[in-house]
């Protein structure tokens, strides 16, 4: 059955303005088809009937049926046309990619969201040039308006930049953190959310997991890992002693092993995970740099229900709260990165070679231009981050016969302080509650 939504490009009620929604318009005028893709409950269906006149739901009714033995049969409506959760038919991708085909040059016609990435299998055709995909994030502290967005990471870019005062306090920021970006969440306070994102969670362990073939157990113990090595590049094995019991000096068996990556890659499919690679900048070799991937979670309550935290609690170990806090930075930087002109299609990375260096964040596009970011808590380690950012770059940069340009401009992401400003080396340091696109 398809729906009719109210009037064409007319937003859902209550709708919350997205920074991709941006993206959203531009790429339905550049493609037949886009694919809005992201964890379940981050507004993806919300956004993307804000830009929709009709819609079809997969998984409701009786279309699901009627879907797998017609997969054409969802892309009837007024255009453009949602086709929520088409990923549990994975047909439809093909039967929009042949659709489109035979649009001659029509763009925007179908807008497809899905909450999980069926396996390469299970689809013909990768739909290059024929359907855009778009990634979304839960919202951002911008998004929920806990951010002034004073500091534009696009005007970073092209040098604009002005120093302003912003909300701070480091309960609030537990807060935020513990209360996570979901949008239908972002009014309540931060026990009553994390009582939905455990929620949450047993959805994805007992629902989502074994319908991509997973184990729950497996998933869940693999989880809980992550939310312990939060946002470090930890090797499999690590990960498959946790998982399955054993001691630091036994030897992993390849069945295990494989058992690991399986589920690292079901956690990735549904986005419940992200990684963010390593970057080889033209000047190193890749022999010299770690390129191991590190990981985060969609958002970052969701480590912080999986290790039973709150708000006090979180206060309580500053370590754990400094992870969770990066967690956070780099999911608003990941969204206000796929915002920028000339963004490459994974534009957040992180730097570590031979010697231990390591920075958060480098912002790279297309042009070879870049930025890179430390991302520090407190005040009382701006220091430290300025350090490293110097360091990273007079390595980056010494060569000037090397092909690496130097960075457009580097920054320390605080969670307290209650200013944005340029310091006289040049580096910024900006709130998060600063920040913006």
């Amino acid at each position: 059955m398809t729906d009719d939504v109210q009037g064409l490009g007319a937003k859902p009620a209550a709708y919350v303005p997205r920074i991709v929604d941006a993206q959203i318009d531009k790429y339905l005028t550049l493609f037949g088809a886009i694919e809005v893709s992201g964890t379940k409950w981050c507004g993806k269906t919300w956004s993307s009937l804000a830009h929709a006149a009709s819609v079809t739901y997969v998984d409701r009714g009786s279309n699901l049926q009627i879907s797998i033995a017609d997969p054409g049969y969802p892309l009837a409506g007024m255009r453009p046309h949602v086709i929520d959760e088409w990923q549990r038919v994975p047909a439809i991708w093909d039967a929009v990619r042949h659709a489109v085909d035979e649009l001659a040059g029509e763009k925007g016609a179908w807008i497809l969201t899905g909450s999980s990435t069926p396996n390469k299998t299970e689809v013909a055709h990768s739909g290059a040039g024929r359907i855009g995909r778009i990634r979304m994030h839960p919202m951002t502290l911008a998004e929920t308006g806990e951010s002034v967005s004073k500091v534009s990471l696009a005007g970073l870019f092209c040098g604009e930049f002005a120093p302003c005062q912003c909300p701070y306090g480091i309960d609030g920021l537990a807060h935020m953190a513990v209360r996570g970006g979901w949008p239908e969440e972002r009014l309540q306070t931060a026990a009553d959310a994390q009582i939905v994102v455990r929620d949450y969670l047993e959805s994805v362990f007992v629902q989502s997991v074994p319908l991509l073939g997973g184990n729950e157990l497996i998933a869940r113990r693999l989880s809980l890992s992550l939310a312990r090595n939060l946002g470090q590049s930890v090797k499999v094995d690590t990960l498959a002693r946790d998982v399955y019991v054993r001691r630091s000096d036994e030897k992993v068996l390849e069945a295990q092993r494989k058992g690991i990556s399986a589920h690292l890659d079901i956690l990735r499919r549904i986005f419940l995970v992200d990684e963010v690679p390593g970057w080889v900048p033209a000047s190193r070799s890749p022999k010299r740099m770690r390129v191991k991937p590190k990981r985060y979670f969609a958002d970052p309550s969701l480590p912080v229900a999986l290790l039973g935290l709150s708000p006090a609690a979180l206060l309580q170990d500053w370590q754990t709260f400094g992870l969770v806090f990066e967690n956070l930075v780099m999911r608003d930087l990941d969204v206000y990165a796929r915002a920028l002109d000339l963004v490459v299609a994974s534009p957040i990375r992180y730097y570590h070679d031979d010697s231990g260096l390591e920075v958060d964040a480098i912002i790279e596009r297309v042009d070879g231009s870049w930025a890179a970011i430390e991302v520090k808590v407190g005040l009382d380690k701006v220091d430290e981050g300025v350090a490293n950012l110097m360091r990273m770059r007079d390595k980056v940069c010494a060569n000037k016969r090397a092909r690496a340009p130097e960075p457009v401009f580097m920054a320390v992401i605080t969670g307290t302080g209650e200013a944005a400003y340029r310091r006289g080396d040049g580096i910024y340091v900006i709130p998060i509650r600063a920040l913006g696109a």
